[in-house]
């Protein structure tokens, strides 16, 4: 994968404003402000297949409800390793994909590269979903998608907020964000705070909590006689990255925030937002999906 840096001169990162945006991500990484999932999703693209992209564009049908996109504006906000916006793509949206981490910009890029080389109708930019100037340029869209993103901005109100209001009326809003399970929420900040303070916290939270979860789901296999080396080669039905890159993921993911479902429905509810899909996450920590539809 062609990996571009931000004072290398591309065109990517030519705007003084987007270089500015990646300058600030790159020291907030240095500083263990913050987790870098474009290192993840850069070691995901080395193994992107055609079934995972065919996989990624069922789950959007699924989840929309709809076949097809044509003629429908559509943006990924946080677009990560470009996966859901190739999906998009595919389903013939006019797609916008932006991101706040340098890396999962070049991964969007890449994907964008090899699957729809110089299509007019998907741009990768740059950006912030906190910049209120930046998100009033992009205009308003048909379908606003931001999977598991929101909740790692440092300020989730403000990023849905903002995500919310360049929804079109009649429009579609699909999210997802972390489910508040109370003590425990507050304790897996601390541990990925620590995971992002310094190569010697990552290598310790590492091997406790992967060799934890390691053992635990060897015995589950092995009592439901199941293959136990299956779910390491295997990746994700819908999001598409490996057991073992996810859970990486998983332990660096900050910052982190949190909420019920009803603290994310009735508010959006009150403003307008009909809630026409939900995925719980069943009782644990993980993402609660949800698909509103704007009334007004």
């Amino acid at each position: 994968m062609r990996v571009l840096d931000i004072n290398d001169g591309h065109s990517e990162f030519s705007d003084p404003s987007t270089r500015a945006v990646a300058q600030t991500h790159a020291a907030e990484v240095a500083k263990g402000e913050r987790f870098s999932f474009g290192k993840n999703w850069r070691e995901f693209l080395k193994v992107m297949s055609e079934d995972r992209v065919m996989a990624a564009v069922k789950s959007l049908q699924s989840m929309l409800g709809l076949q097809l996109l044509e003629g429908r504006r559509f943006i990924d906000i946080g677009s990560g390793s470009g996966l859901f916006s190739l999906a998009a793509h595919r389903l013939g949206a006019d797609v916008t994909s932006f991101d706040y981490d340098t890396d999962c910009v070049c991964c969007t890029e890449e994907l964008r590269r090899r699957f729809a080389p110089d299509s007019p109708t998907w741009r990768v930019m740059q950006g912030s979903v906190l910049d209120d100037a930046f998100m009033a340029s992009l205009g308003t869209y048909d379908i606003v998608y931001s999977w598991g993103v929101l909740h790692h901005t440092g300020a989730m109100w403000k990023a849905i907020d903002n995500a919310a209001t360049i929804l079109k009326p009649g429009g579609t809003f699909f999210i997802a964000i972390y489910n508040d399970q109370g003590a425990w929420s507050h304790r897996w900040v601390k541990i990925k705070r620590f995971y992002c303070s310094g190569p010697v916290a990552k290598a310790i939270v590492s091997s406790a909590f992967i060799s934890f979860w390691v053992a635990r789901n060897l015995a589950a296999d092995l009592v439901w006689l199941r293959d136990p080396t299956a779910r390491y080669g295997a990746t994700g039905a819908q999001r598409g990255m490996s057991h073992l890159r996810d859970l990486h993921d998983w332990l660096g993911g900050y910052p982190f925030e949190f909420a019920k479902p009803e603290a994310i429905i009735l508010p959006l509810g009150k403003r307008g937002f009909r809630l026409t899909n939900l995925v719980t996450a069943g009782g644990s920590v993980g993402c609660v999906e949800y698909v509103f539809v704007r009334d007004v």
